[in-house]
């Protein structure tokens, strides 16, 4: 797969998990959030099952211990990160909600070069803070107050950052990007299950009156576009990455605007621009350099 293949598939991605905001939100209607995070994961982990055990078949060796750890740490993550982002929706604005999930931006290129000591390329710190900039005006140039839903959420872009940052490593080093992300689905509906017995008693009647919610969010937002960020980051690098998925906004507002009748104001635009320019630069920019590189 070329480079701009991997790209598109993240822009897919992208665009799956920013209609997924409105079915995250109003499943909160009907069931609590360790309930819809468990059920919506073992969908998307089942769903896949059978590609990813083909995909497993078709490799020469087994598994490494370090690649089963990868997954494990990749579950725990994906559970935490998951579950912050979902309570923290329960207790603040969907604006605040928005623009502080974003942040995950900021986080993988510092985790990069703070604790992994890789330095991304230059253009990457030009491109994160118009992308920053963008998602803020794109979600009304406002925060309210920080409330504890805030923290949530806050936290909750570290743990995506992380994800992010592993996905790809996890899906180059394995050469198993639907298994992996299989594995790391199903563990990850497994600890929201195990959570939901013990704090939340949920019933099959919550369940079955979100299952509009639960289709979309297990069936195109986890096993299709989880699946779709792990193979396109066999490609594109984490920082890059990230760039290119803070896009979810856009989709988001794009949602809103089809389903809910929401419109953008004057900043909103101006921030979706700057965010297309950040990925248009992250992409872009690199790739010339290295077309240079090639004719000299």
């Amino acid at each position: 797969m070329t480079r701009t293949g991997a790209t598109l598939l993240l822009i897919l991605a992208t665009a799956i998990w920013g209609f997924a905001f409105v079915a995250q939100k109003s499943a909160m209607n009907y069931m609590q959030p360790l309930s819809f995070i468990g059920v919506r994961f073992l969908i998307g982990g089942l769903l896949i099952l059978p590609f990813a055990l083909r995909e497993l078949k078709k490799r020469k060796r087994p598994l490494l211990t370090k690649e089963y750890y990868i997954i494990l740490f990749l579950g725990f993550n994906l559970f935490f990160g998951s579950w912050l982002q979902q309570w923290g929706l329960t207790q603040t604005s969907v604006t605040n909600g928005g623009f502080l999930t974003g942040l995950y931006v900021i986080f993988v290129p510092l985790i990069l070069l703070f604790i992994f000591r890789i330095r991304p390329h230059f253009i990457v710190w030009i491109s994160v803070p118009l992308a920053v900039l963008g998602l803020f005006l794109l979600n009304g140039a406002t925060l309210n107050k920080i409330n504890n839903g805030d923290v949530k959420i806050i936290i909750s872009a570290i743990f995506w950052a992380l994800h992010v940052l592993l996905i790809g490593y996890g899906a180059r080093l394995s050469g198993l990007p639907i298994f992996m992300s299989c594995l790391t689905f199903i563990l990850t509906g497994l600890f929201a299950s195990i959570g939901a017995v013990f704090f939340e008693a949920p019933t099959f009647e919550s369940i079955s009156k979100g299952w509009i919610e639960l289709a979309y969010a297990g069936i195109l937002s986890t096993a299709i576009a989880f699946t779709l960020q792990a193979i396109g980051q066999m490609k594109v690098p984490p920082a890059n990455a990230a760039i290119i998925m803070s896009a979810e906004s856009l989709f988001a507002a794009l949602g809103g605007a089809l389903i809910l009748g929401e419109r953008l104001l004057a900043s909103g635009y101006i921030g979706a621009s700057l965010i297309f320019i950040s990925i248009l630069l992250v992409e872009a920019i690199p790739a010339l350099k290295e077309k240079n590189r090639q004719i000299e």
